[in-house]
């Protein structure tokens, strides 16, 4: 069961001219997606780019489903320490392809597989209300950093590792596993030292890139997620994604159609709409694997491009009673990719004949009503010139969500290559870091923490 995209709603024929896309520009841009494609399969060829490679870890699986067997029976809960891609990926998994209220299961509802938590954030009030609800010594904690220096997953780990110590005392590195660089890095030093168990984040995959390594795998399969099946959706996305023809191969087909609505008709806004609320955690990913890829100052040859369009989540239905009025009526800068799910797991019906004025409803289905609300939602957007594609998974399943993401990686690697940008690094996210270290006091900063306390007093005369 392949996931496709319909793209109806952005060409011109649907739309008019000025805000749909023609044939013409499709064949003029055609030539330059392709070589965007071939270029990366030849870098991948290389050796280059690691995260294509992923749906192909046999070996690796085998591994982690053993040890989420033995998590299993020793453990009541699972918590993910990470934060951004180290999360991410995570959440969207468990979102996904887990029951909706998976930590409110009991035991045997959960097929003995323990509570899942992602602290993805150092709010304080919100671990201290962890720490609540949450014994540390029934806890596995999954510690994900590539180099240890993460100082939000590093707080974390400094303050659940002197609660373990001093409650269970020698025995508390069992309580750990850490995701981490195989060779370097401080969480690989710490972890070597402590003997945590660990599973290795692959040279040159970066966070958002590695929902597919040990990073997402490790805590999906603890919860009984078929981590093959994710994967070998994965591997067949892939086998799409090698064709250089935009007709068969749907990363390269929205690669395309995004660029266009990006550099030709200047739709410097994606929202992404998911009408099921299982793809929340997914556009959550999405949204930073599109800003962190392509969010870019410099093009490849140091050029100011200053490009990237901004992804903005949304739900349906929920957020047709809050965002769509914008869409409809406020500026022609959108354009929306909605997700569709033919199947959905369960099928509510509403009953027949109790308020006479709400007739018409009776008989049908909360499925029914989802599908009328996307169609009408899609329906009013084009109508209104408002451009707008559909991806549709034919259920949620391990294999659909395995191709989803696989080809919104892809795709946006392709879409990085056309824009001649580096769709791997980050380097606007350092700065924020270098600031962090300088006020927390970090060896080395010194001058940097004098110059940020220049400026916040120089600021101060402004506030009201």
């Amino acid at each position: 069961m392949d996931i496709k995209i319909d793209f109806t709603n952005m060409m011109a024929d649907a739309i008019g001219d000025e805000h749909g896309i023609t044939d013409k520009e499709i064949k003029d841009v055609n030539d330059l997606a392709s070589k965007s494609l071939i270029e990366l399969q030849d870098e991948r060829r290389k050796k280059g780019h690691p995260f294509m490679d992923l749906p192909y870890q046999d070996d690796l699986v085998d591994e982690i489903e053993k040890t989420a067997d033995e998590i299993s029976e020793g453990f009541e809960n699972f918590v993910v320490l990470g934060i951004g891609g180290s999360a991410l990926g995570n959440i969207s998994l468990h979102n996904a392809l887990n029951h909706p209220y998976y930590n409110m299961l009991g035991h045997e509802a959960r097929n003995g597989r323990p509570k899942i938590f992602v602290m993805d954030n150092v709010d304080p009030d919100k671990f201290s209300g962890f720490l609540d609800v949450v014994d540390p010594k029934t806890t596995m904690f999954n510690v994900i950093t590539k180099s240890g220096t993460t100082v939000e997953t590093m707080s974390q780990f400094l303050i659940m590792s002197r609660i373990l110590k001093n409650r269970i005392r020698k025995d508390y590195y069992k309580h750990f596993i850490c995701t981490t660089d195989g060779k370097q890095g401080l969480m690989r030093e710490i972890t070597d030292r402590e003997g945590f168990k660990s599973f290795i984040i692959p040279d040159g995959v970066g966070g958002r890139y590695s929902v597919l390594t040990p990073v997402g795998l490790v805590s999906a399969s603890v919860s009984g997620i078929n981590i093959n099946e994710l994967l070998s959706g994965a591997s067949s996305m892939d086998e799409r994604c090698a064709f250089d023809d935009i007709n068969d191969n749907p990363a390269l087909m929205n690669a395309l159609l995004q660029y266009i609505s990006y550099k030709k008709r200047g739709k410097n806004v994606l929202i992404m709409m998911a009408y099921a609320n299982a793809l929340s955690g997914i556009v959550d990913w999405f949204c930073q694997l599109w800003s962190e890829s392509l969010g870019k100052k410099d093009s490849i040859s140091g050029e100011t491009v200053n490009c990237g369009s901004t992804p903005v989540k949304a739900i349906g239905v929920t957020d047709q009673h809050s965002q769509l009025q914008l869409y409809m009526e406020g500026p022609f800068d959108k354009v929306i990719t909605f997700l569709h799910v033919e199947r959905f797991n369960k099928n509510i019906e509403i009953p027949k004949g109790t308020v006479d004025k709400l007739e018409y409803l009776g008989g049908h289905t909360l499925n029914d009503l989802m599908e009328a609300e996307m169609i009408g939602t899609q329906l009013a957007l084009t109508e209104n010139k408002r451009p707008n594609c559909t991806i549709t998974l034919p259920e949620i399943s391990e294999s659909t969500i395995g191709q989803l993401i696989y080809m919104l990686e892809v795709q946006t690697a392709i879409v990085g290559k056309m824009y001649e940008i580096n769709p791997f690094d980050q380097p606007g996210v350092e700065a924020s870091k270098i600031n962090s270290h300088a006020l927390l006091g970090r060896e080395g900063y010194e001058e940097r923490r004098k110059e940020i306390e220049s400026y916040r007093k120089a600021g101060s005369k402004h506030v009201v």
